[in-house]
């Protein structure tokens, strides 16, 4: 259904043109968009011009016109006076409203059909077939954009990444929950990761200094076919999900940059519970102390060098290796062999995906 403000802003220009005053009711005698006074005098007459087989008819010094979607009447519009000029400019504004009914119904089947591609809730011969009549192009580069707030139907969200891609008339934006706003992005043929991240920021930004809204921005990878659309979906999804878990200071997460986060996540909880206890006995990563939390995550980030953690966290070397050893006697792993520091890594991380789905189960 067209917005009252569309239709206001129809009949506006039309008498901004033609000084002829024109109203759109519904078909109760309602008015929708009016520049008429007094409009609600002709409810009456409207009722029963709805109820009459006239298309147009002239009544009380007014033109009549039906506007119809698919042989139902939708709208009723009346032009201010009886004289030809009036009675064509009455059929304009019913011509105009007619052709934006179409728009708007292609548009929402649009939406539609792209909800319906995101959850797979199509046959392959469907897509292909709805594509078509659609005039929706079924063999160009697409990425699935899947932007997250913090609070449900924020709908200044969506209207600020609807006006930052309203120009971008191949591109699709809609919802399929409540939290999540959902952009499929096609892309030129040049266009590659780097410009998607570029999009993703600027995406973020937009929202966080114009609309002061905070948000997560994932995307999946490039599809080339449409059908393939709903697995960057699915792809975003979990970015989105193993972002928060493994890279929380992250805002801009893509499926490709996950790593072994996206292995670990995976995972049934029964082998993870059964590694960590392979790992580290009755113990848990919480019982180290904050010192020693530090040191481990100091280690890592400097990728095993004994000088440059020392330095950084302004101890001697001695005492870095003294700490080291302390780790290796509880846990039987020594982070200065490869080996050993990936299983501690990655034992780590099984502990956060771990802690994260206990949080969401409950």
């Amino acid at each position: 259904m067209i917005s009252n403000q569309v239709l206001q802003t129809t009949i506006d220009g039309l008498k901004n043109i033609t000084r002829i005053d024109i109203c759109v009711m519904d078909t109760e005698g309602k008015a929708l968009a009016t520049t008429i006074n007094n409009v609600e005098e002709y409810e009456d007459a409207v009722m029963a011009f709805v109820e009459s087989p006239a298309d147009s008819q002239v009544l009380q010094g007014y033109q009549f016109f039906k506007v119809f979607d698919d042989h139902q009447l939708e709208y009723v519009i009346l032009a201010k006076g009886d004289s030809d000029d009036v009675y064509m400019v009455g059929k304009l504004a019913a011509f105009q409203i007619q052709n934006l009914l179409v728009a708007y119904k292609e548009r929402y089947d649009k939406d539609n059909f792209i909800k319906n591609l995101l959850l797979d809730n199509l046959l392959l011969v469907d897509i292909y077939n709805r594509a078509k009549k659609l005039h929706i192009d079924t063999s160009v580069n697409r990425v699935v954009f899947l932007i997250e707030t913090k609070n449900e139907k924020d709908s200044n969200a969506l209207e600020t990444v609807k006006g930052l891609f309203a120009g971008k008339t191949r591109d699709f934006i809609t919802q399929v929950d409540e939290k999540n706003i959902i952009l499929v992005k096609e892309l030129q043929e040049n266009e590659g990761y780097e410009d998607m991240d570029k999009t993703a920021n600027v995406i973020l930004d937009m929202l966080n200094t114009e609309a002061m809204i905070s948000v997560h921005v994932s995307y999946g990878t490039i599809v080339n076919e449409i059908k393939d659309v709903s697995r960057s979906y699915k792809e975003a999804k979990m970015a989105l999900d193993v972002g928060k878990i493994f890279y929380s200071d992250q805002n801009v997460i893509a499926y490709s940059s996950l790593g072994i986060g996206r292995l670990i996540y995976q995972l049934p909880m029964p082998l993870c519970k059964m590694f960590i206890g392979e790992i580290f006995g009755d113990k848990t990563p919480d019982d180290f102390d904050e010192e020693t939390i530090a040191t481990i995550n100091k280690f890592f980030e400097n990728s095993l060098n004994v000088s440059e953690t020392s330095r950084q966290l302004y101890i001697h070397r001695n005492t870095l290796v003294y700490r080291l050893d302390k780790l290796e006697k509880s846990t039987g792993l020594d982070l200065r062999v490869f080996d050993d520091a990936i299983t501690f890594k990655i034992a780590l991380m099984v502990v956060k995906y771990m802690k994260y789905m206990e949080t969401f189960e409950f």
